[in-house]
């Protein structure tokens, strides 16, 4: 009887190790199923918002709010020149800046939570359920810029190694923070709860699997592609009104990829909170099956069943 080592073969050659070739096969097979599930996902949300168009109006609205601002705070700073004042203004603008976001993707989840229980949004519902909230969105606006303004300041005096263990603490704080906003506007909770609630949320369905999430900034990033395209195209073309063309159809197709992909996330966020709460996808539009496959749990197991 002949024997040869773990991982050789009887002549001593090397040999691919089975259980790994098993492992890395099954690794391609889960990262292959997520991608699928991300864009079903993204196709459901696509379809809630299909039913309510107008409410891509509130990404709009947002932005130009945010311009707005910025054009308020920038001129008497632009006048009197950087001093204490006009320190304070800015930090003022940034809160402000902050809450104008918040506020309106409390309006988009208020208006997916009436569609995905069987209701019909207008943009006047949406933004009277952001409104009936206004002051429960306020803590969690200042506890938000504040954290995002402090790992700002943070990630600017580190190094390398610092900033990227830095920017994964941000990302850490916006995965487990990620239904902080539906509960503050379904539920009607305070900043704390919400954040404690969103917490607890993510430990009982997401566990180790966040693929979903990550999917729909993937799905982002490839819509993007045909503007970026563009717009390089029009800065390598040499000049003439083909690049003046040419850039303004590539910025003009990524402000549209923003505001349809903050549309379908505010959608998507609101159908994870009624999956996470009701153990069940909310009917209609959303698969419960495809639902419970890109949120589970460890060891499979959901709501510590």
């Amino acid at each position: 009887m002949s024997f040869h080592r773990a991982g050789h073969s009887r002549d001593g050659a090397p040999v691919a190790d089975n259980g790994r070739i098993r492992d890395s096969r099954v690794v391609r097979v889960l990262a292959m199923g997520r991608i699928g599930n991300s864009i079903a996902l993204a196709k459901a949300s696509w379809q809630v918002l299909k039913a309510d168009k107008e409410l891509l109006l509130l990404p709009v609205i947002s932005m130009a709010a945010t311009v707005v601002t910025l054009a308020l705070f920038f001129i008497p700073i632009a006048i009197g020149g950087f001093n204490g004042t006009n320190f304070l203004l800015l930090v003022v603008m940034y809160f402000i800046l902050a809450y104008i976001t918040i506020f309106f993707n409390a309006a988009l989840v208020s208006a997916a939570h009436e569609r995905l229980a069987g209701g019909d949004p207008t943009i006047g519902s949406a933004l009277r359920g952001a409104a009936s909230r206004a002051g429960r969105i306020l803590p969690w606006a200042l506890i938000s810029a504040l954290v995002s303004a402090i790992l700002r300041t943070i990630e600017e005096r580190a190094g390398i190694l610092g900033s990227i263990v830095i920017r994964m603490v941000g990302m850490a704080w916006t995965v487990v923070t990620f239904l902080v906003l539906p509960i503050i506007v379904i539920e009607g909770k305070g900043a704390g709860e919400a954040i404690k609630g969103s917490v607890n949320l993510f430990r009982r369905t997401w566990g180790e699997n966040l693929g979903a999430q990550v999917g729909l900034g993937i799905v982002g990033f490839l819509a993007s592609l045909p503007g970026v395209a563009l717009i390089i195209l029009g800065v390598v073309s040499g000049g003439g009104a083909a690049t003046g063309i040419s850039i303004g159809l590539g910025a003009l197709w990524m402000l549209v990829v923003i505001v349809v992909m903050s549309a379908l996330s505010g959608i998507f966020q609101t159908a994870l909170y009624h999956f996470a709460v009701d153990g069940q996808a909310p009917q209609g539009y959303f698969d419960n099956r495809i639902m419970t496959e890109a949120f589970r749990t460890k060891r499979g197991r959901r709501f510590g069943r």
